[in-house]
């Protein structure tokens, strides 16, 4: 019979030299308990494939009815720990010990990382007679690693420092105990001491989930050896600055340098923190609300210490209904990265105001880059200094209408599509030059997207993994999005842990949008004559059309806003002359298309002036307004907020 896995602490007893080394399960659940990925680990541990899992509720893993009363205690915590009893595969129960990292990601949805430490029964991880020496005499937090870099003893301080018992912490890594940065850079550091079996000073991050960073904390990694002079483990001596531990072992040269400016490692950090709040605070913190497509994005940022990129994404509603999706990529890193993403970003939705089409708005975009670039220096400026040269994007306008896509891209990877039958490929859109260059076209793509299609933008960071090459992460991510999803938040997760087993080593934006359509009983089109006497059949056209839309309250400021519209267009315009009503969630769009393309302009007539009221009256009356041009003439549109529930 098969013998399981047992959590460390569990069915141990004394040291033994048999038994499989320990590994670490994982996986994510996003707030709404749905699973969001799944480890190799995990699968090895329950025996369930990612298929099976991903996508489904969290709550079919438990082999007991608690799934409400575990979601009642995660609420509003950052951090949870405990056992519970899972369902395995071969429909064995099995108690494990987790412990579960609440974390946000950067469209404002949550999700849990929730990790296991799984032992063979004949492992231990206690026994060794170093460590026990150390813990007689230790004056301060401590803890020991294996040699694998996972925890075998932790005394009392390292339990008060986190706030979690030993037993709770067995057989996990440090960065699995205490996600940041700062442990991902001790584990590196713990590495170090194995292969060379040199003491390393480091600043890890130790305290309770939620608890904000308050005085630093310094530590020593220090080798641990067996009589033969082997490193057998790393012990984790730390001390709170603040306690004054270390002050006395510091040299002069390097009081006087903390002194004057901190540390190599204090000055990375507060580099590093400063970046990342910026970016944060110029990305999308919220998605706007919009009818055309279901969007869900994720940013992660790179693991290296070259600082944060400039990549960035947007979600921009326009006129008619539709919807602008954009991604970009800033070359260079740190600060100057995203005070230049936070220019182009804003530079972007001013010019998608204007409802430019996608190769004039990149056109647009690669005249401010070159002036960006002239105001800092020109030719003399570096990657880090440039303006923006050399920044990449990708701009996409969908129609929930006519259910049609149009793109343009400057140096970006090509998106990806995913068919609602399961196939999946990637738009053949016209690679146009990165931004910055000058003198060269851009060209776009317009294709129909089937409702129910994803829709898939992403930066180049997502398929430059370091442990694939471009053609398997892109097969990776493939085989991600043909998996079925009923949501696209699910989706986003599939793709990352599909392509990504590390944290990536450059900046990834990623934003998948699932398409929605407008149908014809949702729309509706006439034709007019360029006829004066045509305005009071526009207006019973509108009356008719909204009442059959049951949205009476609505019909006397929507026939205002559709007869000035037509009598502006029959009075400055020229035909054919097209009025189109869209009924959109809790919005009206009233639209009159004519074939001259000069704009409208709003101006205040005088007291005695027969004309210029018309446009006055409908800025007034509608929430907003506009022009949108196209090929062959123009659109002046007006919307309409209606009342709750209608």
């Amino acid at each position: 019979m098969e013998r399981l896995p047992t959590p460390p602490g569990e069915g141990q007893g004394e040291a033994q030299d048999a038994g499989e080394p320990p590994y670490t399960a994982t996986a994510t659940i996003d707030d709404q308990g749905f699973v969001t990925g799944w480890s190799e680990e995990a699968r090895r541990l329950l025996g369930y494939t990612p298929a099976q899992v991903v996508g489904f509720p969290a709550a079919q893993l438990l082999a007991d009815d608690v799934g409400e009363q575990l979601r009642r205690a995660a609420a509003g915590q950052e951090r949870l720990n405990g056992t519970v009893t899972l369902r395995r595969g071969d429909g064995h129960r099995l108690q494990l010990g987790l412990l579960a990292h609440h974390r946000r990601g950067s469209g404002g949805t949550g999700e849990w990382l929730v990790v296991c430490a799984v032992a063979d029964p004949a492992y231990t991880f206690r026994g060794e007679a170093p460590a026990e020496r150390t813990f007689l005499q230790a004056p301060c937090a401590m803890a020991v690693f294996d040699t694998d870099l996972r925890l075998m003893r932790a005394n009392a301080g390292m339990e008060d420092a986190l706030s979690l018992e030993e037993r709770q912490m067995l057989g996990l890594r440090l960065p699995e105990i205490a996600p940041c940065p700062a442990n991902d850079e001790a584990e590196d550091k713990m590495r170090l001491v194995v292969k060379t079996g040199q003491s390393q000073q480091v600043k890890p991050c130790l305290r309770p989930a939620g608890v904000s960073a308050g005085h630093s904390c310094s530590a020593t990694l220090a080798p641990l050896r067996d009589p033969d002079g082997q490193v057998r483990a790393v012990c984790l001596a730390a001390h709170h600055e603040s306690q004054g531990y270390l002050a006395q072992e510091r040299t002069p040269l390097l009081n006087d340098a903390d002194a004057d400016a901190g540390t190599t490692v204090d000055i990375t950090t507060r580099a590093r923190t400063t970046t990342m709040t910026l970016q944060s605070s110029l990305l999308p913190q919220t998605l706007p609300d919009q009818a055309a497509l279901e969007v869900a994005s994720r940013y992660l940022p790179a693991a290296t210490r070259a600082g944060l990129g400039g990549d960035w994404f947007d979600v921009i509603p326009l006129s008619g209904a539709r919807v602008a999706l954009v991604v970009g990529d800033v070359v260079g890193h740190g600060i100057r990265a995203s005070a230049t993403m936070g220019q182009l970003r804003t530079a972007v939705r001013t010019l998608a105001e204007v409802d430019l089409p996608p190769d004039e708005l990149l056109t647009h975009l690669d005249d401010l880059v070159l002036h960006l670039s002239a105001e800092e220096g020109g030719t003399g400026s570096t990657p880090e200094t440039a303006g923006g040269i050399g920044t990449t994007c990708l701009y996409a306008v969908y129609d929930p209408v006519s259910r049609h896509c149009t793109l343009a891209r400057a140096g970006h990877p090509p998106p990806a599509v995913a068919a609602p039958n399961g196939t999946v490929y990637l738009l053949d859109v016209p690679a146009g030059p990165p931004l910055g260059l000058g003198g060269l076209p851009f060209e776009t793509l317009e294709t129909e997207l089937p409702e129910g299609s994803l829709l898939v933008l992403y930066t180049d960071g997502l398929l430059q993994p370091r442990e694939h090459d471009i053609d398997e992460a892109l097969d990776n991510m493939f085989t991600a999005l043909a998996r079925p999803a009923t949501q696209v938040e699910t989706v986003c997760d599939s793709v990352l842990a599909a392509v990504l087993t590390h944290r990536p080593d450059d900046d990834v934006a990623l934003l998948i949008a699932r398409t929605r359509a407008l149908h014809a009983d949702k729309v509706a089109v006439w034709n007019l004559a360029s006829d004066p006497a045509i305005v009071a059949q526009a207006r019973r056209h509108t009356t008719d059309q909204l009442a059959a839309w049951r949205l009476d309250d609505a019909t006397l400021i929507a026939e205002l806003i559709v007869s000035e519209l037509v009598t502006n267009a029959i009075r400055y315009g020229r035909p054919p002359i097209q009025l189109r009503l869209i009924h959109e969630d809790n919005t009206l769009i009233s639209e009159v298309f004519d074939s001259s393309s000069t704009a409208p302009h709003l101006r205040r007539a005088r007291l005695f002036d027969e004309g210029g009221r018309g446009l006055l009256m409908v800025a007034q009356l509608a929430h907003r307004w506009g022009t949108r041009h196209g090929p062959l003439g123009k659109t002046i549109w007006a919307e309409q907020f209606l009342a709750a529930g209608t």
